[in-house]
């Protein structure tokens, strides 16, 4: 259910979402918002983070880490896309939606940092600094070389690893002119079940790459070989981790439209998707690094609903040679709490990010891009405000000079100033999602009238009210995790009304990215227009204060969400589940703190949880004796939801839904809709 978000704001709600949590451990996701094929780097003390950026500028987005947890955006590769093509800046209908940048590799070689990378058409791309904050030079190397990785190896020759299924390795030029011609070869061939998005590494002599795979079903595989060359024999190392996230609704385009990120009143799909299913959702293709204690981690990214592509952190336990997600005893899966990695620097949490903005600053705030190049004679910052002049367009997805900004989850409210007195005849400008299909709420004026708009583009619905104001707030209310928002306003920044309807949000393969927020101005009569102005961006995140998340100091019942029913203490010495209706002392529990996230879990009548065995149902046990306490390491799934994991065995407790046998601890993780039996909430 979506949460009613009315309030004012208050300094309650000024916390941002950082996967630190304050104790020694951490949450995935590190950010709730997207940040696509993650590649990692560490130089010396310092982890550097380059991602995907698409058709969005600046691009090329590069995180800085003193400890693997909390990040900080310190750079883009580039300003603008510097290719005369219409497409790059959204001109005449043409354009780059979900093509531009494509799956980075950042490396350091030679006193300097490169970073590799795919833009779609244009052929191979390095971009190189001897400091990581630029300036960056551009080296086009064309060559028909995408998701990749690059490899300096110690001989000082540099290899390009890339394609799907078919994996190729090709020789590049000291001088980043090229690759050398006659060098590329077939080091994998199709049939060994090899995805795409490689990275690779050579570790201790040998070489490894890891890849993800999406067919048919999403996982994470690691070739190695003694030689760059090959034979590469391959295992899977993680394939179902989705931390209890099943895929979000998928776009549906039908075919005949005439551009394929649709118009108005084309008849977008938004189907109902499998919960139970794993699909692609789960954590997959990003890079591995090995800290300054010698632990190995990776940073993978995932499918988080709408929200589109985000990066999560997880430990790697080597095992015969491989580098397997995961912990001894279960292996494959990762947790989605663990303790920070063991580097003494004393990082404060922080998120990465700045959300709002005054504007009132010489340049815009680094969470800010736009969508394609924008014009840069049509917008400013004036006294404390975004002006953005209106150019022809007939609809959101083609309004040049859009700035957006990913949202954040899992909920989240944005709210923004608009200011009407620069809008003519034809303008509209308001606060959107840049997605497909796109929607907005915002200000039409044509000829002296405005008028208050809410325009859906997956139903083609337009809600209008006629208003009168030279200055209103406009709001986007989100609750990412289930894929729903809707828009509201308010005429004194105090009183906010809905407008329109629920709407249901969508992941696609179009722009191939999540939901974006987006401040506009585009004229729909095909004029050059006045202009809008914005101030006081505001985004709140309901959620992203955690520190009550546990239940310490508190009785409450244990519900199984596969079942409904309460956990029991049952005297015969057993944990199994009972009637929703019971309430007795046995059906209370509360947990003993142990620090780090670390807990016992207590029956209110004194015994304690605890795994006799292997952890086979019936395992799991009631004991007076707190020596013998089973040690968890609370796994916090928002909204009350939780896991244990056992610190002795990496399992966690669960119960079947099915079989009727007790509570057992040999549950590897959870599945996509949280009900196998080993998610609960408590109350």
């Amino acid at each position: 259910m979506l949460f009613a978000f009315h309030f004012s704001f208050t300094s309650a709600f000024a916390q941002s979402w950082t996967a630190d949590n304050g104790n020694g451990t951490f949450t995935n996701p590190l950010f709730y918002d997207e940040f696509s094929d993650p590649d990692i780097l560490r130089v010396g003390d310092d982890y550097y983070l380059a991602g995907t950026t698409m058709h969005t500028v600046p691009g090329l987005v590069i995180l800085h880490s003193k400890d693997l947890v909390n990040w900080e955006n310190i750079s883009y590769c580039f300003d603008r896309f510097d290719f005369d093509d219409d497409a790059f800046s959204l001109k005449n209908h043409k354009e780059i939606y979900g093509q531009g940048v494509w799956a980075p590799a950042i490396r350091y070689a030679n006193g300097q940092f490169y970073v590799f990378t795919n833009i779609n058409g244009k052929g191979l791309q390095c971009y190189t600094s001897k400091d990581i904050r630029g300036p960056w030079q551009h080296h086009n190397m064309q060559g028909n070389i995408y998701d990749l990785s690059v490899l300096f190896d110690d001989d000082g020759k540099i290899y390009a690893i890339h394609k799907y299924g078919e994996v190729h390795c090709t020789e590049l030029k000291p001088d980043m002119s090229g690759p050398v011609e006659g060098t590329d070869r077939v080091i994998i061939p199709e049939g060994n079940a090899i995805g795409e998005g490689h990275h690779v590494y050579k570790i201790n002599g040998m070489y490894y790459i890891i890849s993800t795979d999406y067919m048919p079903n999403g996982r994470t595989l690691c070739s190695r070989s003694k030689s760059i060359w090959g034979p590469y024999e391959t295992v899977t190392i993680t394939a179902d981790e989705t931390f209890g996230y099943h895929a979000a609704p998928l776009t549906q385009v039908p075919q005949g439209v005439k551009y394929r990120i649709g118009e108005d009143g084309t008849k977008f799909g938004i189907p109902q998707v499998d919960k139970d299913a794993t699909a692609c959702t789960n954590i997959h293709q990003g890079g591995i690094v090995q800290d300054q204690s010698g632990q190995w981690w990776a940073l993978l990214m995932m499918d988080f609903h709408s929200i589109g592509r985000t990066v999560c952190l997880s430990p790697i336990t080597w095992k015969d040679g491989w580098p397997m997600i995961g912990l001894e005893g279960n292996l494959g899966r990762a947790p989605r709490t663990w303790f920070k990695p063991n580097i003494s620097v004393n990082a404060q949490a922080h998120a990465p990010y700045l959300r709002s903005e005054d504007f009132n600053a010489a340049k815009l705030g680094r969470v800010w891009q736009w969508n394609h190049n924008p014009d840069d004679s049509k917008w400013s910052l004036k006294k404390g405000r975004l002006r953005l002049q209106s150019m022809p367009a007939e609809q959101l997805m083609w309004a040049r000079n859009t700035l957006t900004q990913r949202v954040i989850g899992p909920t989240s409210i944005t709210t923004v100033e608009l200011f009407t007195k620069g809008l003519k005849d034809g303008d509209v400008a308001g606060l959107g999602n840049i997605n497909v299909p796109c929607s907005w709420i915002g200000i039409v004026k044509d000829g002296n009238t405005l008028t208050l708009r809410c325009f859906e583009q997956a139903t083609n619905d337009t809600i209008n009210q006629k208003v009168n104001a030279e200055k209103l707030w406009l709001r986007m209310v989100g609750d990412y995790d289930n894929n729903l928002a809707h828009y509201e306003y308010s005429l004194d920044g105090n009183t906010y009304q809905q407008l329109g309807r629920e709407m249901p949000l969508s992941y696609q393969l179009i722009s191939f990215q999540g939901s974006r927020h987006a401040l506009f101005a585009f004229n729909h009569k095909g004029k050059q227009g006045g202009y809008a102005e914005f101030d006081n961006f505001k985004v709140v995140e309901p959620q992203a204060d955690r520190s009550g998340n546990i239940p310490y100091g508190k009785s409450f019942r244990i519900i199984n969400l596969a079942t409904g029913k309460p956990a029991i203490a049952q005297k015969h010495g057993l944990l199994y589940d009972t009637d929703k209706s019971d309430q007795s002392l046995q059906t209370r529990f509360h947990i003993i703190d142990k620090g780090q996230g670390r807990v016992f879990l207590q029956c209110e009548d004194g015994r304690y949880v605890w795994c006799s065995g292997f952890g086979i149902p019936g395992d799991v046990r009631l004991t007076t004796d707190e020596s013998k306490a089973e040690m968890f390491l609370w796994q916090d799934y928002l909204n009350h939801e939780f896991m244990l994991l056992s610190l002795r065995t990496h399992r966690y407790i669960g119960k079947s839904p099915t079989t009727g046998s007790p509570y057992s601890m040999d549950y590897a993780g959870a599945d996509p809709a949280r009900r196998n039996g080993a998610v609960f909430r408590w109350e």
